[in-house]
């Protein structure tokens, strides 16, 4: 599964910005899907997830209410709405595909079999 992260960008402070993560197989449906990001001198950190069907998510708590992660199947692709973007946010956002097990948030990058390369969010003060 090869991955192409889109959508990053520089926005003001309680800005909006939109990135999608396309996937190459078909079988991406079958996968989990999260996003991570990294700011620089960190590491990189759990954003949120979405099991396979799309009915599970999870979310880091800075980000619950602002974020939404969503998936659509039919064009391979998952998308991640981030609403009241905070200057805290700034960091390279990555998505990635895990195989299906039991979905339990899957928070952790080890959980995760394939990354794309990331996409630069900046947020303004």
């Amino acid at each position: 599964v090869q991955l192409q992260a889109s959508g990053g960008g520089l926005v003001q402070a309680g800005g909006s910005l939109r990135l999608s993560c396309a996937a190459s197989r078909r079988t991406f449906s079958n996968y989990v899907m999260g996003w991570f990001r990294q700011a620089p001198g960190k590491e990189r950190e759990f954003v949120c997830s979405i099991d396979w069907s799309g009915g599970m998510t999870a979310y880091r708590d800075s980000v619950k209410g602002r974020f939404t992660i969503s998936r659509d199947s039919a064009k391979n692709m998952v998308n991640l709405q981030m609403n009241s973007l905070k200057p805290e946010d700034t960091a390279v956002y990555y998505c990635a595909a895990g195989s299906p097990t039991y979905y339990n948030g899957y928070y952790y990058p080890h959980e995760y079999d394939y990354w794309g390369q990331g996409t630069l969010v900046t947020v303004s003060s």
